[in-house]
């Protein structure tokens, strides 16, 4: 039974192998590294600690883990400890090595980690929502602990005090969070696919905007600091990039996957890497020169050979014709009949790495070269729900459904 057990707790490193064993294993993808199978329940979140040599992990067991590699190259845990509720989010901070963790009943516990990771401490409780957390920040520069949950509130505390400094009341459940501390805004996804940009005092929050663009619940957020942008991940399928250091709004879409669950950005290297439930990662160039995708246009007639529209009675009765379904082509944003955009295209420039309904006339000018793609696509094996990236170390960590975390090697990737 205990030979039993530890095989269950231990992680064993499995390498990938190819399926030309006479052909070595390119350097330009991921390479797993090690999988982490330990869990007994769904895993929520985890981070990568020390350069991947150890994993902070929650999970739907109602424990918080630390997973330290051994020199056998397998991760025991060497923390294992129980809440009364489930922890559904974290967030570290590897300098003070302290742990924040959001829980299934509305609260955030702040704990602190043992120089070894051989233990946690409890330091202080927030009582800050009604119902599961489902993100978590903490700005060590001042001393602030944000955190968003599905009553539809992002609130944030002082943790010197502990205080409640404000919060705010969002169109749908909050699902995720980014802050820039520099400038004291936050950025508040939620369920109905909007994202709040709040500036944030010590008197409580003010409103700056409302950022309206995706059809779909947003799943994950991050933040390029340097340039300014935010980058939104969504069921929609879609990932948005706002400009919000230039002003203006929407920058352009990126489409790789089926739903966008996860996102992370590094900033060294200007890679944007998404996740989806389609058990994909893709690595998206943000180096690259992208064009901004244009607003589709409405019109009662198609925008070509002007045949109307099936709402357009008037213009069915006069042409004694009946009316045709509207559709947009993605590289202009004409309203056009289905006759008049019959061929379809990737078009990378726009962040359409699958080919999309273009009308005819914007086909013939699109070249080879144009559809020269812009990302990395990479195959992960398991559904993501949630990512961790070092990109010093060059090691990204895989959440899954399956309840196994995978460690990938992709500083190849990060060039």
């Amino acid at each position: 039974m205990i030979q039993q057990r530890r095989r269950e707790m231990a992680a064993e490193i499995k390498p990938i192998r190819s399926s030309h064993p006479t052909k070595p294993i390119s350097t330009d993808r991921p390479v797993l590294v090690s999988k982490i199978e330990g869990s007994g329940d769904d895993v929520n979140a985890a981070v990568l600690l020390n350069g991947g040599t150890a994993v902070i992990s929650v999970s739907d067991d109602k424990s918080v883990r630390i997973w330290q590699r051994r020199d056998s190259g397998q991760y025991w845990p060497s923390v294992c400890h129980f809440l009364t509720y489930i922890p559904s989010c974290l967030h570290y901070k590897p300098d003070t090595k302290r742990l924040f963790l959001g829980l299934d009943n509305g609260t955030v516990i702040e704990f602190t980690v043992a120089q070894d990771y051989n233990s946690i401490n409890q330091v202080r409780e927030y009582l800050s929502h009604q119902s599961r957390v489902t993100d978590v920040i903490f700005c060590p520069a001042s001393e602030w602990v944000l955190s968003a949950a599905r009553d539809k509130f992002f609130v944030y505390h002082c943790t010197e005090s502990g205080r409640r400094l404000g919060g705010h009341q969002c169109s749908g459940w909050c699902t995720a969070l980014q802050y820039d501390a520099k400038s004291k805004h936050t950025f508040v996804g939620d369920y109905s696919g909007q994202i709040t940009m709040l500036k944030l005092e010590e008197t409580g929050p003010q409103v700056i905007t409302v950022l309206k663009g995706h059809n779909g619940s947003i799943r994950s957020l991050a933040w390029d600091i340097d340039r300014q942008l935010l980058f939104s991940g969504s069921f929609d399928q879609s990932v948005i990039v706002w400009d919000i250091g230039g002003g203006k709004g929407t920058a352009f879409e990126l489409q790789g996957h089926t739903k966008v669950s996860a996102l992370v950005y590094g900033s060294r290297s200007h890679q944007l890497i998404s996740g989806g439930e389609d058990a994909t990662i893709v690595f998206w160039d943000m180096k690259a020169s992208r064009q901004e995708t244009p607003e589709w246009l409405q019109a009662d007639s198609c925008q070509y050979c002007e045949r109307p529209f099936f709402w357009n009675i008037r213009a069915m009765m006069d042409q004694k014709q009946i009316g045709l379904r509207q559709h947009h082509c993605r590289k202009c944003g004409k309203a056009v009949c289905d006759s008049c955009s019959s061929k379809r295209s990737c078009i990378p420039i726009m962040g359409f790495e699958f080919d999309v309904r273009v009308c005819d006339t914007c086909h013939s000018t699109i070249s080879d070269q144009d559809r020269s793609s812009l990302a990395k696509f990479h195959e992960v094996k398991h559904s993501i729900v949630s990512m961790d990236l070092d990109e010093e170390a060059g090691i990204l960590l895989t959440v899954g459904q399956d309840r196994v975390m995978k460690i990938w090697e992709v500083s190849s990737l990060l060039n």
